[in-house]
């Protein structure tokens, strides 16, 4: 079991900054099981969407949509990993969800924070 606990979600006007953070917690096991972590957002009536993720080997995928704005990272000793969000766009008004995905003898498992509010104003 992998618990994430997410923090640092909010109101912020169009233009502005946030930063996210997700510690993951969980027996030794489990948290060597990660092997990349992310964030997924969504928004009221729309479906959940990737927004960044980060592998163990430090590789980054990003959602299209915020390429260039947004910057993932982790702290592996601290196994956190972090979503710098800049120049912010009321289209980014989501809940914001922390996920890890794990893999244990070839099965796959994700699992995910409680989610975070985060509201862009115009």
């Amino acid at each position: 079991q992998v618990q994430l606990v997410e923090s640092g979600g909010g109101l912020v006007q169009a233009g502005g900054s946030l930063r996210l953070s997700c510690a993951a917690s969980g027996s030794f096991a489990s948290i060597f099981s990660i092997n990349a972590m992310g964030w997924y957002r969504q928004a009221p009536g729309e479906q959940r969407e990737l927004v960044a993720q980060i592998t163990n080997g430090r590789s980054t995928n990003y959602a299209d949509s915020v390429k260039g704005r947004f910057t993932i990272s982790r702290d592996n000793a601290k196994n956190t990993v972090y979503l710098q969000m800049n120049s912010l766009k009321p289209g980014d008004t989501a809940v914001y969800y922390c996920n890890a995905h794990t893999v244990v003898s070839g099965s796959a498992h994700d699992y995910w924070g409680q989610g975070t509010q985060v509201t862009v104003s115009s």
